[in-house]
């Protein structure tokens, strides 16, 4: 009788599990993680179900719980491959590279041609600034799989973030030399921002007269802009330009030629200006390959993601949301699509949508620090102070680092008259005050606590403030004036 009663929970434990893998199969996850729960319950310390239980709980968007899943099954299993992979992914989706890495690395050691393993690893290795080993991480995934989106979008994020790590740094050697002047009016060109490229290329050839690519840029802007005539004037002189002196400049020989990944690795130690600067144009030049590739194969995820990254620098939100939603469409329920698309559509005032989503996200990861402070601030911004505070004080206290998250709830406490609340967070915000408005809130605070010089401070800080930012303005209207060729 007793083997017959076991029998039957064998059998019905197995009709459950069977029924799980279908629902997961369907994309059911929600459904399934009821089953795998009763399954968990019924058969403690599984690694094989607890680890479909936290898979369960990870796609059904709760990565928190998904990981305390995983870190059980590694407690029983220290060697347990797939939850030391699923383990790394759920922390990469969660914007946390560096504590991804060991789990991933880890795995990649029990399978080392993992293709999933290594491209976990080469998206940890970019989130923790190695861009560099990043680069040949991907260079290897797209020759293992060139028809894999992943590996193209991965590459030319890595290249990315080389071209900024160089540009930074001749930011730091030699700011408003030509050659930061250039790339600047690159960039912004890049972004449909002609009047401030014209500008900045303007400025650069004033500084190098001899500037090679500076003239046919400045007809391109003619061009569009309905000055067919000025850009041929242009475009004469970059045809009148000699040649380069290949001897005292190679780098720009090597970048004319198309030897892009040379160049990178001729300056691997760069420490001059010239050479972060060609450094910084072959990178750039290697991410548009890689994105180009990336844009030949099928339309997925990773290109409209590229798509509405590009729109979000233009600051075309709108557009940006159109291309999250098309993203959407091919990963249903990715938390990090909707989150995007959350953000672009604040940005773009529709803050009753992006309330929503935001809202939905919370439910999965209620202590999530970012989606807390994007709620609040959503909820700031909506003129409703006072439900944006729960949500603003539990990003801060989950990340005090979150300055913007400081400023909104210091903001809010402002507007809910609770000055003295107010000021530590104000303070907290100081660093990110660019136009004077939180210096400003602050002397408000200070005169409403009778604190009337440390007032006076704040609003002399303040006018000061406004005053750069009134020259600045002054200086971009210059900017937005396109000039006959000199």
């Amino acid at each position: 009788m007793l083997a017959g009663v076991v029998c039957a929970q064998d059998g019905e434990l197995a009709a459950k599990s069977h029924r799980a893998k279908q629902l997961m199969a369907e994309g059911r996850y929600d459904q399934a993680l009821q089953l795998y729960r009763q399954l968990v319950r019924a058969l403690p310390n599984n690694p094989g179900l607890m680890t479909d239980l936290g898979l369960a709980l990870d796609l059904s968007g709760r990565k928190r719980e998904a990981i305390r899943q995983y870190e059980a099954v590694l407690r029983l299993d220290p060697q347990a491959y797939p939850a030391l992979l699923l383990l790394g992914i759920a922390h990469l989706d969660l914007g946390e590279p560096a504590t991804a890495l060991r789990p991933i690395e880890a795995a990649l050691k029990l399978d080392p041609e993992s293709f999933e393993a290594q491209e976990a690893r080469a998206e940890a290795l970019l989130g923790v600034g190695r861009a560099g080993e990043a680069v040949r991480a991907f260079e290897q995934l797209a020759h293992r799989d060139p028809a894999n989106p992943k590996a193209w979008f991965g590459l030319g994020l890595s290249y990315d973030a080389l071209a900024q790590a160089s540009f930074d740094a001749l930011a730091e050697v030699a700011p408003g030399s030509p050659y930061w002047l250039d790339l600047v009016a690159e960039s912004r060109l890049e972004t449909k921002q002609d009047y401030s490229a014209f500008f900045f290329y303007r400025q650069a050839l004033a500084k190098w007269p001899e500037l090679r690519g500076a003239h046919a840029a400045i007809a391109e802007i003619y061009r569009n802009n309905g000055h067919a005539d000025w850009a041929a004037i242009e475009e004469a002189k970059e045809r009148r330009l000699p040649a380069p002196d290949c001897a005292a400049h190679p780098l720009e020989c090597r970048f004319r030629a198309g030897e892009y990944s040379d160049i990178i690795s001729a300056t691997e130690s760069a420490h001059s200006a010239e050479e972060y600067y060609w450094r910084t144009r072959a990178a750039n030049r290697l991410a548009l390959e890689a994105y180009t590739r990336l844009n030949e194969l099928p339309p997925s995820v990773e290109t409209h993601e590229l798509r509405a990254r590009i729109e979000s620098k233009r600051r075309q939100y709108a557009e940006a949301a159109k291309q999250w939603r098309e993203a959407l469409k091919l990963s249903p329920g990715n938390a990090h699509i909707r989150k995007e698309l959350a953000i672009a559509l604040f940005h773009m005032g529709d803050l009753e949508e992006a309330r929503a989503l935001f809202d939905g996200l919370l439910q999965l990861e209620p202590d999530d620090p970012d989606l807390n402070y994007f709620l609040g601030d959503t909820l700031l911004n909506s003129q409703n102070p006072q439900q944006a505070i729960p949500y603003l004080e539990k990003a801060i206290r989950r990340n005090p680092q979150l300055l913007g998250a400081q400023k909104s709830l210091g903001l809010a406490y402002m507007q809910t008259g609770q000055a003295a609340k107010a000021v530590s967070h104000l303070k907290q915000a100081l660093p990110i005050d660019e136009d004077g408005s939180v210096h400003y809130q602050l002397g408000r605070a200070y005169q409403l606590q009778g604190q009337q010089e440390l007032a006076r401070v704040m609003f002399a800080r303040y006018a000061a403030l406004q005053s750069e930012q009134q020259a600045e303005n002054r200086a971009v209207e210059k900017e937005a004036a396109l000039t006959p060729p000199e």
